[in-house]
């Protein structure tokens, strides 16, 4: 650390740059007026320096992390010179504004000290519709990105405090529930707005030459606390491939395979050997990739490492451009979330290698992500929601049920919600008993959810995965269980694809009907302590058959109680 650095009041405006970037994610979930960013939480906020580096991120969406960067930097270039007090830009595109995938906009507003850009109060969310050829702008069947919805480059949304009516007026146009977008955008800027007023106060207490000082030492300390974590790691190079199980009825598994090479205080993550890019709407752009790299990492750092650009300077992510985690015009990428999941289930595959105790065994694998769209008394609709699920065991416990994805820090929408706005019936939703993945630490439990359609008719898509590669265990512990989905129609019902590309269309009363993949399993099953089995046996998590089938422990329903006898005889059968 420099001599002219206070280490506490660094550590002061460290927090105040948390503080700031979690004031614009209440405000943009209490404002917003989507399911999808109001109650699913598919949001992320941030406060940026000057040159667009990450200060401070929100604590919502860790896989947004890395691309907040990569969008500034085009916005930094493309405006030189051409930014003024009262602006707020927009864009959304993979390959003309750093985006992820068309749904996910930044709204991102500039931050002035005496004449001077000091900073930039940045958002970004998951919206309800951008447009394209499904409701939810979530086509898996797209083959290329102008099947996808509106694209936006970085524009002025609003120029010096008053809005570009042509720009509001031709994205309301373009998108199926224009109150509904034009509202998470307001919100949006309401959020940016807290973040100015929030980190231009720091300026005006502490001036700019304590400020820039400062920040420039954040980045500093971040770097050298990563380095110090990522030179614990052993030396190495660490291998793992991966799938997402493939694109409709007739799947190609899409593999993804990293090699994470660990050389001192220096990490390099090599995506060579994945899968060319696909016609669907699963293909990322690199800064997508990097942001589930600098995910995985940082997860595993055990000391508070600020989650600000200076902890990914150690970090090298390579990907040969053209593959699906690097994807170049036009691919699609409107489903790219499920890529960016397994991107980071692909690093915690190869961390497992390096630091076992630090690393779950394999989870859900993300989001399922059901859209329901169509029309009720002449008005469009449209629902999406990213439904979390599980983790898998780990060294010091049983995965967490009912959770979400390392990658994202997101919700279910409450039932209540549903119902209350759309017409859908949540028919079914709970743990499902004997799914957890079998270990000395079980995996978390799989989680069902059916939906009916009320109106008379609509559209369904779906993206999910895991079912034809199950979350794996670690140690010795035993895959999860797959995931499933089926239709329930008045013809009867049809085992759907993981990832639906064709356009579903729905009648009154058919059902969906969804089962999450579960957690895998940590350590060997029979050395799970029979006290924990009992417990899970009591609390209806497991079976007194599975009990016997996965663990080697015998159950007494009278009790109940574990028969210690009968127990010991059973695993030393098995063993």
């Amino acid at each position: 650390m420099r001599n002219d650095i206070d280490p506490i009041l660094l550590e002061v405006l460290k927090s105040g740059f948390d503080t700031i970037a979690d004031e614009m994610a209440l405000i943009l979930m209490r404002t917003a007026h989507s399911p999808i960013v109001r109650d699913s939480m598919d949001f992320s906020t941030a406060i940026c320096d000057e040159a667009g580096q990450t200060l401070a991120q929100g604590v919502t969406t860790p896989m947004h992390l890395g691309s907040f960067y990569d969008a500034m930097r085009f916005l930094i270039e493309r405006y030189q010179g051409d930014v003024q007090p009262g602006d707020v830009f927009v864009g959304n595109d993979p390959y003309a504004a750093a985006g992820q995938h068309l749904p996910d906009i930044y709204i991102v507003k500039p931050i002035f000290h005496d004449a001077r850009i000091v900073g930039w109060a940045t958002t970004v969310a998951h919206h309800a519709d951008v447009g394209g050829i499904v409701p939810g702008s979530n086509a898996l069947g797209a083959v290329e990105i102008y099947q996808e919805g509106i694209r936006l480059p970085f524009l002025k949304l609003v120029e010096a405090g008053r809005d570009v009516k042509a720009l509001w007026e031709l994205i309301a146009l373009n998108v199926r529930v224009p109150d509904m977008v034009t509202g998470d955008l307001r919100a949006q800027i309401a959020a940016c707005v807290a973040g100015e007023r929030g980190y231009a106060d720091l300026f005006r207490r502490h001036g700019p030459a304590v400020m820039l000082r400062y920040i420039d030492e954040l980045h500093d300390y971040a770097e050298r606390l990563a380095r110090a974590e990522i030179g614990e790691i052993p030396d190495g190079e660490y291998r793992f491939t991966d799938h997402i199980d493939g694109l409709g009825e007739d799947p190609e598994p899409v593999i993804f395979q990293v090699c994470v090479t660990v050389a001192g205080d220096t990490i390099v993550a090599d995506w060579a050997g994945s899968s060319p890019q696909v016609k669907g709407g699963i293909n990322t752009p690199l800064p997508f990739t990097k942001a589930g790299v600098y995910t995985a990492l940082r997860s595993v750092m055990a000391s508070d490492v600020p989650n600000c650009h200076g902890f990914t300077r150690p970090i090298t992510v390579r990907a040969p451009a053209g593959t699906v985690v690097n994807s170049v015009h036009p691919a699609p990428t409107g489903a790219r979330g499920i890529t960016g999941y397994r991107v980071i289930d692909c690093m915690f595959g190869a961390l497992a290698q390096a630091v076992p105790d630090r690393v779950a065994a394999d989870g859900s694998g993300g989001s399922t992500l059901p859209s329901f769209g169509g029309y009720q008394d002449g008005k469009p609709f449209v629902f999406c929601e990213t439904v979390m699920g599980t983790w898998g065991g780990t060294a010091s416990h049983d995965g967490p049920d009912g959770v979400p994805h390392m990658g994202a820090n997101q919700s279910n929408v409450p039932i209540e919600m549903i119902e209350a706005n759309y017409p859908l019936r949540i028919r079914r939703y709970g743990l499902v008993q004997d799914s957890g993945g079998p270990g000395k630490h079980r995996g978390g439990l799989a989680l069902a959810r059916d939906y009916e359609l009320l109106a008379d008719d609509g559209y369904f898509g779906l993206r999910s995965d895991k079912r034809a590669f199950p979350p794996h265990g670690l140690a010795g512990g035993q895959d999860g269980q797959p995931c499933d989905s089926r239709l329930e129609t008045a013809a009867g019902t049809r085992a759907l694809p993981v990832l639906v590309t064709e356009a579903i269309t729905l009648k009154k009363g058919d059902i969906f009907r969804h089962l999450m993949s579960s957690g895998g399993g940590y350590g060997d099953p029979l050395e799970r302590n029979p006290a924990l089995v009992l417990r899970d046996v009591v609390e209806e998590k497991l079976s007194i058959a599975a009990a016997l089938r996965d663990y080697g422990v015998v159950v007494d329903p009278a009790g109940p109680t574990v028969d210690e006898a009968a127990t010991t005889d059973a695993r030393a059968a098995r063993r």
